[in-house]
C-alpha cells in the first residue's frame, strides 16, 4: 500500500509538532522518520495510524483519502517502543489476540488461528516460546513478539515507533538486520521511527530526516549521508567539523585558509561554514611550506580499527576531530603534542541563511 500525507498540520497548545508536512511513502518501502526528539516523527507516525487527528491535512492510503477513517479501517500494524504485550497471556495468546476479536464474519476459525500464530512464530525464529508469558522473555523477544502480534492481521502498512530503542546496542544491532531481511522477505509497506541515525542508514530504503515539525531532508540513505541538504543533515548524521568563514565567488577564506566551493561561484563576500566529516580529513607530519592547516595532536584515542584524533589548530585554538584507520597510526607512531598539518579531503559549504 502507498501511503500519502499532504499538508498536515498538527499543534499541542502553542507548540507546533507539524507545519505542513507532505510526504509519500512508497508501496513495499521501508521509510525511516529521522530527528530529534520533539521533531513531530512520532506525532505523524500516530496520524498515519489513526491514533492523532490532524488539525489539518490529509492522510491518503493507495490514494483514498483515509482521513477520517477509523484506526481499525486503516489495515495498520503497530510496534511501540516497550512492546505493549499482554503480561497475564501466553506469547501464542498475545499473537492470536488480534485474530480473536475481529468481528465473526471474518473472524477464522481456532484451527486457523493456531496455524496462522505457528506460522509467525517460525518467521519470528520464537516458535518454542508459544507457552512463555512476557515477563519470561528477553526485550529482544519480546520486540519479535510484539512484531509477530502485529503481522498476525495481514496489515497493509507497518508502524515501528522506536521500536529497539528499549534494548541494549548488541540486540539492538542484531535486530535491525533481522528486521531487514524480514521486511524483504515481506514486502510490506513499513515505517520507523528512530533517532539513531546509524539505525536508519543501515536499515531503511528512504530517510526522512525531520526537525522542528518540518522535513529537512529526503532519500536514499547515501544520498542523505553523502549529499546533506542543510546544515542540520550534516550535523545530525555523524560527527562535523566545521569551519567558519566568508564566501566570495567560489572560495571559502576560513581565517586565511582557503577552500574551493564551487558551488557558491556567485556567493560575494557572504557568510559560509565549511562541513567535513572526520574520515575526510587527511593527516601528516608537519615540515616547513606545508600547506593546510597546522594542528598539534591533543588526545588519540585508538581502541578497534579506527584512532580517533583530537586535533588543536594553531592558528585559532579550535578543535578537529579526525579520524584513521588505526594501522596508519600506528605506522605513523604519532604521539601527544606533535605538531601536524591536515587537509580536507571532501567540504561542503553553506552559505548565508544556510550557514548557522
Amino acid at each position: 500500500m502507498a501511503i500519502e500525507v499532504r499538508n498536515i498540520h498538527k499543534a499541542f497548545g502553542n507548540f507546533v509538532a507539524l507545519d505542513n508536512v507532505s510526504l509519500n511513502f512508497p508501496a513495499g518501502e521501508l521509510t525511516a522518520l529521522l530527528g530529534p526528539s520533539g521533531c513531530g516523527k512520532t506525532t505523524l507516525l500516530r496520524i498515519i495510524a489513526g491514533l492523532e487527528r490532524p488539525d489539518r491535512g490529509q492522510v491518503l492510503l493507495d490514494g483514498a483519502d483515509a482521513s477520517d477513517r477509523h484506526v481499525r479501517e486503516r489495515q495498520v500494524g503497530f510496534v511501540f517502543q516497550h512492546y505493549a504485550l499482554f503480561k497475564h497471556m501466553s506469547v501464542f495468546e498475545n499473537i492470536a489476540f488480534g485474530l480473536r476479536v475481529k468481528p465473526r464474519s471474518v473472524r477464522p476459525s481456532e484451527a486457523q488461528i493456531k496455524t496462522k500464530v505457528m506460522q509467525l512464530l517460525e518467521l519470528v525464529q520464537l516458535d518454542w516460546l508459544a507457552d512463555r508469558f512476557p515477563p519470561q522473555l528477553s526485550g529482544g523477544q519480546r520486540q519479535r513478539i510484539a512484531l509477530a502480534r502485529a503481522l498476525a492481521v495481514e496489515p497493509r502498512v507497518l508502524l515501528l515507533d522506536e521500536p529497539f530503542g528499549a534494548l541494549d546496542a548488541k540486540v539492538r544491532k542484531e535486530l535491525r538486520r533481522w528486521l531487514r531481511r524480514l521486511h524483504d522477505e515481506l514486502q510490506v509497506t513499513s515505517i520507523f521511527v528512530t533517532h539513531d541515525q546509524e539505525e536508519a542508514l543501515e536499515v531503511a530504503d528512504q530517510i526522512v530526516v525531520m526537525n522542528k515539525g518540518v522535513v529537512e531532508q529526503i532519500g536514499a540513505p547515501d544520498a542523505v549521508y553523502n549529499h546533506p541538504a542543510s546544515p542540520f543533515v550534516y550535523g545530525f548524521l555523524g560527527n562535523v567539523n566545521l569551519f567558519h568563514g566568508r564566501v566570495h565567488e567560489g572560495v571559502l577564506d576560513a581565517g586565511g585558509i582557503r577552500f574551493d566551493a564551487p558551488d557558491h561561484a556567485g556567493a560575494q563576500d557572504a557568510a559560509g561554514v565549511g562541513f567535513v566529516r572526520p574520515h575526510d580529513i587527511e593527516i601528516d607530519r608537519y615540515a616547513p611550506g606545508a600547506e593546510g592547516i597546522i594542528v598539534q595532536l591533543r588526545h588519540a584515542h585508538a581502541i578497534g580499527p579506527l584512532a580517533q584524533l583530537d586535533l588543536e589548530r594553531e592558528d585559532n585554538g579550535e578543535m578537529i576531530e579526525a579520524v584513521m584507520s588505526n594501522e596508519r597510526f600506528t605506522q605513523l607512531k604519532l604521539t601527544d603534542g606533535e605538531t601536524l598539518v591536515v587537509r580536507p579531503k571532501r567540504l561542503q559549504v553553506f552559505v548565508n541563511n544556510e550557514a548557522p
